[in-house]
């Protein structure tokens, strides 16, 4: 049993991995290169210490009921998105709360991690690191990786014939911080992500003019539903999830695209997937009315660059561009990592549950946050982390390496021949990830039985917001506050829109609330779990004319 804990980076993921390691009475030493919590949240005027930084005006696209700890819920005056600074005072909240700071050495770099030669039969690592200068190494019985994957800053020039011959200013979104020292120039956006929507939009506000290249377009969404509530509160529900495991995805993307293009046509915007593409979503309110004013201009993929202009694959030139900003996303590496384990967890399709290497005959080191999710990030690497404790301590187990290897080999080969899709990279589902690591731990809600046991929390389970809480209900690790959480998260959500008091105004929480908005849709899916093939028959022969052949065609294969 692992007793000792190194836990790399002091971050969202390393905070977690700490607590969950006291939880389970282990022993962790974490180790922070840079001065103080919170990785990429801790705002700094430079990136000089090379490490990646969020830009001051950066906004959180998950609402704060959907983004905290399950244990450790935000204050109800907190708003419901938060700036960076809000956000970083979370984390210092919770790092004080449970006392975490302690544990942490500051300004120390790992330098490597290699198994030590009774691996096989201890589990147990070499960590060197260093600390102004000096260098230490220890002995651990366990690993936690939690460097995240914002590492290292990817500027792909090598795609951009000319760009070498440009004469203005080159940066990585990496290196913006603040829309000043833009005034009156004409900027060049490259990339339509959550980042590349977010730079464009603020320097809109400044730049004579802001151009944005995309390559496949984006969806964009909003941060708030209709009704004025926190979309990622509306969407993420058991209920949907349920719907979206009976219902053909064609049909449930054909809905999604109608939601969409109904707020603003996506296609008169410039922002349309591309055909052929996968589809991508952005969370961004301001970009559609920056489109709108002209301030933001959306353009096609550069083909190349001049001295001063970039010339764009649909044949068009824009001129005088005095500065090009990248946000084409970050590469991730493990340089403190031995080879071959270093190569074998850079490929997330041998990674465990996204989680364990594959390789390892001893499941003592977890890589904490390597994960695209629908939903927080956050959420997802705490439920990582105490997973990973409980197999570190013995209580939970994984299957032996030698199984996980063949099975790992066996679906690359079968991505090489084409037979299957290499979905590695691509986001998570929410609320099946999050069960199947609730699950490991025996934390996963038993909805039927709390049905039976406490009705009016097993309503809001399953018909409400999918809410970290609710893996505290039960199991290892349970919070007797988890209840109370999960009863008062709407109260925590508009508390802090009530500056000014209007009587009698609505709650989405309420059971009318419910019956009305997905009555409907689970009546519909019961249908279809229990009379599947006439149900879908009837569906089609009245729909037929609304819905398009296409996918009319698809839904009857």
């Amino acid at each position: 049993m692992a007793k000792r804990v190194a836990v790399i980076g002091a971050g969202v993921s390393g905070l977690s991995s700490i607590k969950c390691c006291l939880d389970e009475d282990l022993e962790p030493t974490c180790f922070e290169r840079s001065n103080d919590i919170g990785g990429l949240w801790k705002f700094t005027e430079s990136s000089k210490d090379g490490m990646t930084r969020v830009y001051r005006s950066l906004v959180t696209n998950v609402c704060k009921e959907m983004s905290c700890y399950s244990d450790f819920p935000f204050r109800e005056d907190y708003p419901n998105f938060m700036s960076q600074e809000k956000f970083w005072n979370y984390l210092q909240e919770f790092a004080e709360h449970f006392d975490l700071l302690k544990y942490i050495q500051f300004k120390t770099t790992v330098c490597s991690v290699t198994k030590r030669a009774d691996f096989s039969k201890t589990g147990q690592w070499d960590v060197v690191t260093e600390t102004e200068g000096k260098q230490d190494r220890a002995v651990f019985d366990a690993v936690m990786v939690c460097t995240g994957h914002f590492l290292n800053p990817r500027l792909p020039l090598e795609s951009f014939p000319g760009i070498h011959k440009f004469k203005g200013q080159i940066l990585h979104s990496q290196e913006y911080k603040i829309p000043e020292g833009f005034q009156g120039k004409r900027v060049l956006v490259i990339g339509l992500g959550n980042t590349g929507g977010d730079v464009a939009a603020e320097l809109s506000r400044t730049a004579a003019q802001v151009l944005l290249s995309t390559r496949t377009g984006a969806w964009v969404n909003s941060r708030c539903s209709e009704g004025g509530y926190p979309y990622s509160m509306m969407v993420t529900r058991r209920c949907h999830d349920l719907i979206a495991q009976v219902l053909p995805s064609c049909f449930l993307n054909w809905i999604g695209e109608r939601r969409m293009n109904k707020r603003f046509n996506h296609e008169n915007y410039g922002l349309s997937i591309t055909k052929g593409k996968k589809p991508k979503f952005i969370v961004n309110d301001e970009l559609p009315t920056c489109i709108l004013c002209g301030t933001v201009m959306m353009k096609t993929s550069v083909k190349e660059f001049t001295e001063t202009s970039a010339i764009f694959e649909d044949g068009t030139v824009e001129g005088n561009i005095d500065s090009v900003i990248f946000t084409t996303g970050y590469t991730f590496s493990f340089p403190f990592l031995e080879e071959p384990l270093n190569n074998l967890c850079m490929k997330k399709l041998f990674l465990y549950k996204r989680v364990f290497p594959s390789s390892l005959e001893r499941a003592t080191l977890a890589i904490i946050g390597l994960i695209g999710l629908k939903g927080s990030i956050l959420v997802g690497t705490e439920l990582q982390a105490r997973w990973v404790t409980r197999v570190f301590k013995g209580l939970c187990k994984i299957p032996p390496s030698q199984k996980l290897m063949a099975e790992a080999t066996e679906k690359e080969q079968l991505i090489k021949r084409g037979v299957i899709k290499d979905t590695s990279e691509d986001k998570l589902d929410y609320i099946p990830y999050m069960d199947d690591l609730a699950a490991c731990i025996g934390t996963k809600p038993n909805i039927p039985s709390l049905f039976l046991k406490d009705p009016r929390l097993a309503w809001e389970v399953f018909f409400g917001p999918c809410t970290s809480y609710q893996y505290r209900l039960t199991g290892p690790g349970k919070w007797d506050g988890a209840r109370n959480a999960i009863l008062t998260q709407w109260d925590r959500t508009l508390k802090p829109l009530k500056t000014r008091i209007v009587p009698d105004s609505p709650k989405p929480s309420s059971m009318l609330h419910y019956l009305k908005a997905w009555g409907a849709p689970v009546l519909l899916a019961s249908l279809l779990l229990v009379y599947k093939p006439p149900f879908l028959k009837l569906v089609l022969d009245r729909l037929q004319d609304r819905i398009p052949p296409y996918l009319a065609s698809i839904w009857q294969r």
